[in-house]
């Protein structure tokens, strides 16, 4: 739910944020950000050093950043995001602020507070600022949504007990289960 002002928001405004609070500005409105659960940052720890140790061990050249991490989506100033875990392979991207331009790769794990956002506001922001592979983690529902804005944008549903293939990566597969019962 975006928070109580009528008028648009900026970076300075999400720059400016009390010391301690964190929100996102989607479409230059500031959303708040719940405290994630224990599940949730198992998972965003769990699939962070899947994908760094995969990237590492076939000397890639892609980052791996997990939340709290900036993401500035759009040249005009109304977008920054902090995805669970953000892929970025253009290093131009990098800042010491966070990245700038769409990751290629966007992880977000669902919360109770957060559903609506991750399936929708953010699927379709993610798709038109050109990232790549989009995953919604949801622990709740034990699934994950795999959108390749690559290909034919038909989001496909995968139970934690499946592997799924990483378009950007050919030969690699992950399985929630096999993550969680390690």
């Amino acid at each position: 739910m975006p928070l109580l002002k009528q008028h648009t928001y900026t970076s300075e405004d999400y720059w400016n944020l009390p010391d301690g609070q964190r929100a996102e500005l989607i479409d230059g409105q500031l959303y708040n950000m719940a405290p994630p659960s224990r599940m949730h940052q198992r998972l965003v720890m769990e699939l962070s050093a899947t994908i760094r140790d995969y990237i590492r061990s076939h000397h890639g050249s892609c980052q791996v950043y997990p939340a709290p991490f900036a993401v500035n989506l759009d040249a005009d100033d109304k977008d920054w995001v902090e995805p669970d875990i953000s892929v970025i392979c253009d290093h131009s991207k990098l800042t010491d602020r966070g990245c700038t331009g769409a990751p290629d790769w966007i992880i977000e794990i669902v919360s109770p507070s957060s559903s609506r956002m991750d399936y929708y506001k953010k699927m379709n922001l993610y798709l038109d600022a050109g990232v790549r592979v989009y995953w919604i983690v949801d622990p709740i529902r034990e699934r994950t949504t795999v959108c390749d804005f690559s290909g034919d944008n038909v989001p496909i549903m995968f139970t934690f007990s499946q592997s799924v293939a990483v378009s950007i990566y050919p030969d690699l597969e992950i399985c929630i289960d096999d993550l969680l019962n390690n």
